[in-house]
Order: C-alpha cells, then sequence, then structure tokens
C-alpha cells in the first residue's frame, strides 16, 4: 500500500479521499488553489500544497510538482477536475507516480462517448440509435435526426456532468443547439466534437457501479437509480433501483461486467444505462472514475470504494465479498435557490448542524464559518441514509434533512423534501422528467 498520496481535488471529493487514507495510515497531501486555502477542513490533511490560482486544480504541471515536492508515490484524482484525462494519467506514469484509477487506454475508450459506444456495442451491449460517429456539421446531424427522428439529443464526445448537452426538437433547433453544445464542450473539456442519439422520452437513468483489479478480476456492485434530474444534472440517487426486478438487475449486471471484463478495465466505473417506457435498457456512456453517489452502493453493499482503488492501484489481487442489503438514498444539498432557478448562491455558512443517527451519513467539507466560492460547484453536503427497505430509507432521509441546519446560504433542501413525499417517488414511479411538474 502507498505510503503518502496527492489528493488531486478539492472540497467534499478531497475531503472523502482523506477519510480513507487516515484509516489505511495512508498520508494525504491536499492540492489547495488560492480560493479554498481558508477551509478549515484542511487542518486535517498531513500536508498543504498550494497549486496555484482558481485554476490550479485543472493544471497538470502544478499537481504533478506538488507530488513530487512531496514526496507522494502515489495521486487521487477524485471525481471531476483531471479525473478522466488520459494524458493527465499518462504524464503521471513518465512521473513515476501512480494515478489511482484506470488506465489511460481504457479512459481514451471510454471517456470518448463516441468511441465508448462503438466499443461496448462489439461488447454486445444495447445502445441508443445514434448517429455512426462523430457528426461535424448542422446539415450531417440534419440528415442523420431525419432518419432517427426528433427529439434527438446532441452530446459533446468527452467529459460528462451534462455538459455539451443540447436536446432538438424540430430541425429549425438543430443550428443553435449544435453552437451552444460545441462551445459548451469546448469550454467544460478542451473538445467541442458532437456526436447525436435518438432521446429516449421519459427514460429512466440506471448505471452499474463495477470494479475491477489488474489481475482480470472484475465485478459489478449492484445499481444505481439516478432519475431525478434537473437539466441532466442529478440531485437524488437511491439502490437499488425501483425500476428493476433483483433478477433483471442481475442478468444485466452480468452483461456489464462481462462487456468491461473483455475491455480489459481495471478500478472503479460506472456505466450509466437508459431504460426506455417499455423496460429496454440501453448503454448510454461510461464514466471512468467514480461517482458523486457512490455513497449509495457502499451503503447497501458495506464497501469502501475508495479504499478498493487504492488497492487496485497498489496492484492488490481485489474480489470483494459482498451482498446488497436494504435500500440507499442519496440528496445532494446544494447552496441554490430553486425558486430562482437554482441560481447558485456562494456566501458564508454561519451555522451548520449536520444531521446524526442510526443509518444517517453526511459527506462534507464545510464547518461553520466556511465560505461556499462562487468559483466551484455549490455542493453543501451529501445527504446518505441506509434503511431495511425503500418506505424506511424515504423516511429516514426526510428526518434527516428536517434537522439539517444550514445558514448564511439558501439551499436545495425544501426542494429535496418535496420529491421524498411526491406520491410519484414514493410509489416509484418516476423518470427523468419527474422535476418538471415539481418546480
Amino acid at each position: 500500500m502507498f505510503r503518502r498520496i496527492l489528493i488531486a481535488n478539492r472540497g467534499e471529493v478531497a475531503a472523502r479521499v482523506l477519510r480513507t487514507c487516515r484509516r489505511l495510515g495512508i498520508q494525504a497531501v491536499a492540492a489547495v488553489a488560492e480560493p479554498d486555502a481558508e477551509l478549515a477542513w484542511l487542518a486535517d490533511a498531513d500536508a498543504i500544497a498550494p497549486v496555484g490560482g482558481r485554476g490550479g486544480y485543472l493544471d497538470p504541471d502544478a499537481l504533478l510538482a506538488a507530488a513530487r515536492e512531496h514526496g507522494c508515490s502515489a495521486l487521487h484524482p477524485g471525481w471531476g477536475f483531471l479525473s478522466e484525462n488520459a494524458l493527465f494519467a499518462t504524464r503521471c506514469e513518465a512521473e513515476r507516480i501512480t494515478f489511482i484509477g484506470p488506465s489511460p487506454a481504457s479512459m481514451r475508450a471510454m471517456g470518448d462517448k463516441q468511441v465508448a459506444r462503438e466499443t461496448m456495442g462489439r461488447l454486445g451491449m444495447p445502445l441508443i440509435p445514434g448517429s455512426p460517429g462523430n457528426v461535424t456539421t448542422v446539415d450531417e446531424a440534419l440528415r442523420i435526426a431525419e432518419g432517427l427522428g426528433y427529439p434527438v439529443l446532441l452530446k459533446a464526445r468527452s467529459g460528462g456532468g451534462g455538459r455539451g448537452m443540447r436536446r432538438v426538437n424540430v430541425p429549425a433547433e438543430m443550428a443553435e443547439a449544435f453552437g451552444q453544445a460545441s462551445a459548451e464542450g469546448q469550454s467544460a473539456f478542451g473538445d467541442g466534437t458532437l456526436y447525436l442519439e435518438k432521446l429516449v422520452v421519459r427514460g429512466r437513468h440506471i448505471e452499474f457501479q463495477v470494479l475491477g483489479d489488474r489481475h482480470g478480476n472484475l465485478v459489478t456492485l449492484g445499481e444505481r437509480e439516478c432519475s431525478v434530474q434537473r437539466r441532466h444534472q442529478k440531485l437524488l440517487e437511491e439502490s437499488p433501483s425501483p425500476a428493476l426486478s433483483p433478477a433483471e438487475c442481475a442478468r444485466i449486471g452480468t452483461i456489464v461486467a462481462d462487456a468491461c471484463r473483455a475491455a480489459g478495465y481495471y478500478g472503479a466505473g460506472t456505466v450509466e444505462m437508459l431504460r426506455d417506457p417499455s423496460g429496454a435498457l440501453y448503454f448510454m456512456e461510461m464514466n471512468t472514475r467514480l461517482q458523486v453517489e457512490h455513497p449509495v452502493t457502499e451503503a447497501v453493499t458495506g464497501l469502501d470504494l475508495v479504499e478498493l482503488q487504492l488497492r487496485v492501484a497498489a496492484n492488490e489481487v481485489v474480489k470483494p465479498t459482498f451482498s446488497v442489503s436494504g435500500h440507499a438514498i442519496e440528496c445532494r444539498v446544494n447552496a441554490e435557490d430553486p425558486d430562482a432557478g437554482f441560481r447558485p448562491a456562494p456566501g458564508r455558512v454561519t451555522r451548520l448542524v449536520l444531521p446524526q443517527g442510526e443509518g444517517i451519513r453526511v459527506d462534507t467539507h464545510l464547518r461553520a464559518g466556511d465560505a461556499i466560492s462562487p468559483f466551484y460547484d455549490s455542493m453543501v453536503a451529501k445527504v446518505i441514509v441506509h434503511a431495511p427497505d425503500r418506505a424506511a430509507a424515504i423516511a429516514r432521509m426526510d428526518a434527516a434533512l428536517a434537522a439539517m441546519v444550514v445558514e448564511g446560504v439558501p439551499t436545495t433542501i425544501p426542494l429535496q423534501r418535496r420529491i421524498l413525499a411526491d406520491p410519484r417517488f414514493v410509489a416509484g414511479d418516476y423518470d427523468t422528467t419527474f422535476l418538471d411538474g415539481l418546480i
């Protein structure tokens, strides 16, 4: 196992990785950009490595210099920022710094969404109908869309998180959507290339967690339902999915595992799928990293996925023993105002009371007096609950959110509680359009 690692990320992500490092006796160095320099949680790190201004978390030179200066033999990129950057992973290898993640080859194959579609299609995964390759012009997109039928979805080839995606309902919308999606992809990921898919209306977003080692062992660790979304940004996740039977989950999980194993994948990853109203599941994309919502999988399996990432990176044989037990829900509490179009609300958190009790977990880096920066995401905390069944998990989450106090900034807590109380959510009968009638 590693003696000292650099955590090349910030906020809740870095604090989460640090917690596992502490438990395993690994020294953790926190990379810190200037806007985060005053955050109280940094005192928990073994050392702090300044990486420059607000763009420091995206600066490979600064991050690698920090790892060398502090004697780190490995680097954990967290999720987001450079976690899916194959070039950065390759540079880490060249510096003899272990990149805690999949191989650069896997990142290139799966991080490029169009290549991932082609790869997984060859390996037997069902695909959403779409363009045979990248679309380079508006005219080409119009021709393909005519064959697929509207509505369609333009998607950035690189990256994730809903950025670089635009719905097109009629041909007249294509030119503007194409320009917007390409510009957003270029800005967010340095790549404005697009591809096109048939839009599955009223679909359900279901994803499978995979974990493989460098010795050919790979398993799926159950599935998560992530259909409560706003503009492709997830707000609430749960596991298991209320839409899948255990038998269907096992069947699809086997297909996912076989495909990822055949592709030579190792490390943690997420295969994202879309379930159409008829019940058919289609491969959308693969994220070659942990997801923000990974704690719900940890809750139902009893595993620490960051620990498993570290063990895979240390070249250990990793064959986790687990069973899926109970039900888990995660709510993302953000400093945003849902009644004002989810406008981000950076500011200082003057009071913070976190819920506690059986089956309640809160992942956050914030403490009372800390400021939420306008330069990064607006997350305050992730609240995760685990209970024997789904109804009990919903009740436990509502009680946890009712007990949570955040003063100084508006949050999404009132909206999350409305979601939990909505009869459609309580019945498990919802899809990606769920929020349309709620906000």
